[in-house]
């Protein structure tokens, strides 16, 4: 199986949440993938942080954690995919801001079961594996 992490779930391996962590080191490597704005969203969260010790700590875990995370290229077929998803939440009347399509498409193309704690949130996105590694 194929599992592409969110930003909820990355954040979740960063506060080494017990759950989390353990799905995650059970997974073969090549198996989890994280596309490029899950790694933005990060960052932009990082930098939104005051300069403190806890900031410190999440950015050195941040830095190990990238190293062994595989990227999700974005390739023109997820472009092509973000296009066609977007327009189709529009048209449904249940649009998702522009980072969670992306992510998603990431996902569809992959194929990927995407790996999040905001199931319900993603759930509109038609033909979308969806799963919690912080659920029992």
């Amino acid at each position: 199986m194929k599992w592409l992490l969110d930003t909820t779930t990355v954040s979740a391996l960063m506060r080494a949440e017990p759950r989390v962590a353990a799905r995650f080191r059970a997974a073969s490597p090549a198996d989890v993938t994280v596309p490029q704005p899950v790694l933005a969203e990060i960052h932009h969260g990082l930098a939104r942080l005051p300069r403190s010790r806890r900031r410190a700590q999440l950015e050195g875990r941040w830095d190990i954690l990238r190293r062994s995370l595989r990227r999700s290229p974005w390739t023109d077929a997820v472009s092509s995919r973000y296009g066609e998803l977007k327009a189709e939440l529009e048209r449904a009347g249940t649009p998702l801001d522009d980072f969670d399509i992306a992510i998603a498409a990431h996902a569809l193309d992959a194929p990927a079961t995407l790996v999040t704690s905001n199931a319900r949130h993603f759930a509109r996105v038609p033909g979308l594996s969806v799963e919690d590694w912080g659920r029992g």
